[in-house]
């Protein structure tokens, strides 16, 4: 029997499925948080919901978490962007999980999911890109190719399931806090806290606070339109030489660089060497050819109207997002820093 209200977040642990958690317990909404490990109690800690235990990969551990769910948040997903075997570990996980999330939420009687797609899944050909230009035609990367295409299999499998679907689409999701490990986008500005970011990349990122998405997230569900796709980012990107300069103004005491312009010939042999090493220690490579071929340069900036006006979708301008962040991951350091000490 489906519980009033009651709600299952996949990923309850990641960076935005423990936010969204949060949030949905805030508003009085009751929250069932899913996870593949159920051995992690930290990021629960003082939260008033039930944990289970599913992965995206097994069907039946997801049916079994979706009893009396009237809403589901699919949040679970590989959010990695580099494997050492992508397809395998980044496509066909994406690509299975997505059949697997509509195909229990529909024995399961789900009335609604709120599917998170990505900022990958957008068409940039056209600047600010926009929700009904389409999907991403550019095919170079495994991690993109299962946003788009999970994305496309959820809506398809949802009309077949007659299950309400609306799907959302975060960018770098980044904030003043995190439950649990570092996020990938996270990690890029400790990197510029590091001063590990020696050379000029020309990529960009378009920063959000991660309660901004969470927030997004509950408001799809509340007034998203059966359907629909929503992107969940800030107007404008941010380069990673800017960011670096607001860093500079936060911590002077720091003396961080700005990062140095190289032809790009030679980030191509950055990148190789890299990824020569990660070969070896089967770590991901700081940058990879992938990454320089397919975003330096890119501009991710987005018409949000749709957000704006059918979800009330109003995020804060990245540049506070990107000051909290960093104030955030400084004071963690120096925690970090005293913890070993002591």
């Amino acid at each position: 029997m489906t519980q009033k209200n009651l709600a299952l977040v996949t990923g309850a642990n990641g960076h935005l499925g423990n936010n969204l958690v949060r949030l949905l317990i805030d508003k009085g909404i009751p929250v069932r948080a899913s996870v593949r490990n159920t051995k992690n109690k930290e990021p629960f800690v003082g939260l008033d919901c039930e944990i289970v235990q599913s992965d995206i990969t097994d069907k039946d551990s997801l049916l079994r978490a979706l009893q009396g769910v009237e809403t589901f948040y699919a949040v679970g997903a590989a959010f990695k962007l580099w494997a050492k075997d992508p397809k395998k570990e980044i496509y066909d996980v994406n690509i299975q999980g997505t059949k697997n999330i509509i195909e229990a939420a529909a024995e399961a009687g789900v009335k609604r999911i709120v599917y998170v797609s990505s900022i990958a899944a957008l068409n940039y050909t056209q600047l600010p890109t926009k929700e009904s230009y389409g999907q991403n035609p550019d095919r170079r990367d495994m991690y993109y190719n299962s946003k788009n295409d999970g994305e496309k299999l959820a809506f398809e499998l949802a009309r077949k399931h007659n299950i309400e679907l609306v799907a959302v689409l975060p960018s770098a999701m980044i904030g003043s806090e995190a439950f649990g490990s570092l996020s990938v986008s996270y990690n890029i500005i400790n990197l510029i806290l590091k001063k590990e970011i020696p050379v000029e990349t020309g990529i960009t990122l378009n920063w959000i606070d991660v309660k901004d998405v969470a927030e997004g997230c509950y408001l799809a569900a509340k007034h998203g339109k059966n359907g629909e796709r929503y992107i969940l980012a800030n107007e404008k990107c941010t380069s990673i030489k800017d960011t670096t300069k607001i860093a500079q103004k936060l911590f002077p005491e720091l003396k961080i660089k700005l990062p140095i312009a190289v032809p790009k010939p030679i980030l191509f042999l950055i990148a190789w060497c890299m990824e020569l090493g990660s070969k070896l220690s089967g770590k991901a490579p700081l940058l990879s050819i992938k990454d320089i071929a397919m975003f330096s340069g890119l501009q991710q900036d987005f018409d949000i109207s749709k957000a704006r006006n059918e979800l009330g979708f109003n995020p804060k301008k990245p540049d506070i997002a990107i000051k909290e962040a960093m104030i955030y991951l400084k004071n963690k350091n120096i925690e970090k820093i005293s913890v070993i000490q002591g």
